[in-house]
């Protein structure tokens, strides 16, 4: 399978390792992989802002950067429920695009999801001798359906051992632009997490989606608490040497 990894921006400038990890698991899958280099922002700010002129301007350079291949995957449920969810809404008013929208949305798939679900993963061949918990990223589990795939492949990893938190499902406050426009809710929010995170006892809490991850590691780093945090993929991919946890200090 020709494979192009949507790297998304937040791994991009953020955390470049969940790009090399996800990279990696592909091709353990079969994958053969490639980085358009074309690929920009999937338009998900201006999305949620109203923005829909400049969504649509985005979403035809996307749609054009993957062309031709048989699958898109992003290490991100958020960045892929845009494209596997929302571009076809964009363009219900434009028939010259709206066939070619839809075709990539059928091609585009969560890292995880793509793994399990496409690929038939069922195990990895990684070790983190790690009590951890998981967060449930509020796209990749309402749009996408991303639930028990990240679990399974975890549960093969040797020396891992999941606490499941009260409160899984339930969002962490980030939202995109929605910690912008309502921080003294989404501060509520996090914070409300991290008190769910912490009573596990767990000594890492993963997450497919790099958004959460940097809003839960803050509040975490702000109130001390010594808690990893890590994308899923770095750890189904061994990579966790790679890297400190989101949020240490460099």
């Amino acid at each position: 399978m020709r494979v192009a990894l949507f790297v998304t921006c937040l791994v991009d400038f953020f955390r470049p390792t969940v790009g090399l990890a996800a990279v990696h698991l592909l091709e353990k899958a079969g994958c053969t992989v490639e980085v358009p280099r074309a690929q920009t922002c999937c338009g998900q700010p201006a999305y949620n802002s109203g923005d829909r002129a400049g969504a649509k301007g985005i979403a035809v350079q996307m749609i054009d950067a993957f062309e031709g291949y048989d699958y898109v995957v992003a290490p991100s449920g958020s960045c892929a429920g845009m494209l596997g969810r929302h571009y076809p809404e964009l363009f219900t008013d434009n028939p010259a695009v709206l066939p070619r929208a839809e075709e990539l949305a059928a091609r585009s798939w969560e890292l995880v999801s793509f793994l399990v679900d496409v690929c038939g993963m069922q195990t990895v061949a990684a070790r983190w001798q790690r009590e951890v918990t998981y967060h449930d990223a509020c796209s990749g589990l309402r749009e996408l359906g991303v639930k028990d795939q990240p679990r399974r492949l975890l549960a093969s990893v040797d020396g891992l051992r999941l606490r499941e938190m009260s409160g899984a499902e339930v969002c962490c406050g980030f939202g995109g632009t929605f910690c912008v426009k309502y921080p003294d809710i989404s501060d509520k929010m996090v914070s409300d997490k991290e008190a769910d995170i912490a009573a596990t006892g767990a000594e890492a809490v993963l997450a497919g989606d790099l958004g959460c991850l940097l809003n839960i590691a803050g509040k975490l780093h702000r109130h001390n608490r010594r808690i990893e945090v890590r994308h899923v993929a770095e750890v189904l991919a061994g990579m966790t040497e790679e890297a400190p946890p989101i949020g240490a200090p460099q």
